[in-house]
């Protein structure tokens, strides 16, 4: 198993990361009056996920951890709202809906993976 330095080591943000660029891709194409509406409020709460996986991982105690990556599933669930409505809006295409659901999916267990083995580490050291 590789040493995790940093949480750019984690496969979970490197993922996030990876599904926020699908999102950025996407909402370039969206009409220009939604600038200020729905590819701001996507992309931020898309830019959420990463971030606070990475602001989680310094953090020292268990509750904290866990706090940032609740946040992060937060977020994951309003990008996928965002993308039904964008979908229904007709601003992106059912392939692409599809691809970046997919994504989410697969970001979602990843944070639960993720979040189950944070709560481990915890619960053997407390054990020591």
């Amino acid at each position: 198993m590789a040493t995790i330095l940093s949480f750019k080591d984690l496969v979970v943000w490197q993922k996030s990361h990876q599904f926020v660029l699908g999102i950025y891709s996407v909402t370039a194409a969206f009409p220009r009056e939604e600038v200020y509406a729905l590819t701001s409020q996507i992309r931020r709460a898309a830019v959420s996920i990463p971030a606070n996986i990475a602001e989680g991982f310094k953090k020292k105690t268990l509750p904290n951890k866990i706090n940032f990556l609740s946040h992060s599933e937060g977020s994951l669930e309003e990008v996928k709202y965002y993308l039904i409505l964008a979908k229904d809006l007709n601003y992106i295409s059912p392939l692409d809906f599809d691809r970046l659901i997919l994504d989410a999916e697969e970001v979602s267990k990843l944070i639960g993976g993720y979040s189950k083995s944070i709560k481990s580490y915890h619960e053997k050291i407390q054990v020591k």
